[in-house]
């Protein structure tokens, strides 16, 4: 699955629960913080930036 997100929207995006920038998985058709070590979902095209939502990532 491959998402994009345009890059006006990508740039003004932040981690709800850190405030830092997010990066977008485009195969995994995620926003990643890795600040805050969560993956927001992309659904139908819409970011689904809900903490709850989210998951957890392994640390790199």
């Amino acid at each position: 699955m491959s998402t994009t997100i345009d890059d006006w929207l990508l740039e003004i995006l932040a981690c709800p629960k850190s405030n830092a920038p997010l990066r977008l998985d485009e195969e995994a058709g995620e926003l990643v913080c890795d600040e805050s070590g969560l993956a927001y979902p992309i659904r139908d095209g819409i970011p689904v930036l809900l903490v709850d939502e989210a998951r957890t990532i392994e640390p790199s």
